[in-house]
């Protein structure tokens, strides 16, 4: 048995702890500094529930110490001081922060890195599994010529102008949508403006659109520098959602005001479980002599869990994680240091017990 600490108990980490557990191979302490969030939490008894107050290190050291390692279920500002923490306590951490600032705070708390001990942030869908998939595609060409990552979050029955509901982080979606975006264009690392680059196609008989936004890429821009000429990352909406987001981010300018826009969404837009994740990677480039291009499709919808009803970007984003910290305890992760998506190896990922719902490209039936 492997015993994990989860910081933060919302709904992705009550997710990550649910499938740890119902996998019969963690002890899990499962942390929050709401009383309240914790007591929704319904698992089984091998889950120890504390109430733990983030801000303060050592109580977060504290609380990690002694187990193997940590995950932080939490917004990115604080991912930080618990990576940081997680580095005193001696033990590996884990992460879903789409962040780059972050990200990169995270890559200097890992150089005192012990043997044994890695430092794996960007585990979700976007940054994490696209990463993992789009350079196992990359791997298939003799020159990369185009890689093109889309992933979207969407609501199955969208009904508003926006054809947007809120599936996950409002602060998370925020920042996708104003921070510059990475890319590689014409062999040279370049910063992409948000919400431009707009493009549609369809899927399965539907009309999509998608444009650049940021974090998505995780650090697959700088492992690919000097092996592929164009790398771009994009999100994927409904058409006609990237002109009003445009209006609102830029004509409004409350892209210089994300608190109140924040506030807006989440008075506006509502949540939704009934979700479906669209992921597509597509690559040209040279195979044995010949120009190629290679496309993969999947989707993901929402379904039941065990007694409980999931989105889809609650399941593929647990799922991932899981996965990773799976592959850390079974040795097939790099043993030491800062981990990368794109170092974990495809199949291992594919194959792995958790992400059984990466392996579906298609609506589950009867649903």
């Amino acid at each position: 048995m492997h015993s994990v600490a989860i910081i933060g108990a919302g709904r992705i980490g009550a997710s990550i702890a649910k499938l740890l557990d119902d996998c019969g191979s963690y002890n899990i302490l499962l942390t929050d500094q709401s009383e309240h969030t914790l007591e929704r939490v319904n698992l089984t008894g091998r889950v120890e529930k504390r109430l733990l107050k983030i801000s303060d290190p050592e109580s977060l050291r504290m609380a990690i110490r002694g187990c193997e390692a940590a995950v932080s279920a939490c917004g990115y500002d604080v991912n930080s001081a618990i990576a940081e923490a997680a580095a005193e306590a001696g033990i590996s951490y884990f992460d879903l922060t789409e962040d780059n600032a972050t990200t990169n705070t995270i890559k200097l708390i890992a150089e005192r890195a012990a043997p044994g001990q890695v430092f794996v942030p960007q585990c979700g869908l976007a940054p994490g599994f696209i990463g993992i998939l789009g350079f196992h595609m990359a791997q298939q060409f003799d020159q990369l010529d185009n890689l093109k990552l889309r992933v979207g979050a969407l609501p199955e029955f969208p009904t508003n102008n926006l054809m947007y509901n809120l599936t996950w982080s409002t602060q998370g979606l925020i920042n996708e949508y104003c921070n510059p975006c990475h890319a590689i264009r014409a062999g040279h690392y370049v910063e992409l403006t948000p919400l431009e680059g707009l493009e549609t196609f369809s899927l399965d008989g539907v009309s999509y659109e998608a444009f650049n936004t940021s974090g998505g890429l995780g650090t697959l821009y700088e492992t690919l520098q000097g092996q592929v000429s164009d790398l771009t990352y994009k999100t994927i909406r409904y058409k006609g959602h990237q002109y009003l987001m445009n209006f609102l981010i830029n004509d409004l300018k409350l892209g210089e005001q994300r608190d109140l826009l924040k506030q807006l969404f989440e008075k506006a837009l509502a949540v939704t479980r009934q979700d479906v994740v669209l992921i597509m990677v597509t690559a040209t480039g040279i195979i044995d002599g010949k120009f190629m291009q290679i496309t993969d499709s999947r989707k993901v919808y929402h379904d039941d869990v065990g007694d409980e009803h999931w989105g889809a970007i609650q399941i593929t984003t647990a799922s991932s994680l899981c996965t990773i910290l799976d592959l850390f305890f079974t040795g097939k992760l790099p043993h030491r240091g800062y981990v990368r998506q794109e170092q974990i190896d495809f199949d291992d990922f594919i194959q792995n017990r958790f992400a059984s719902c990466y392996r579906v490209t298609g609506r589950p039936r009867g649903r």
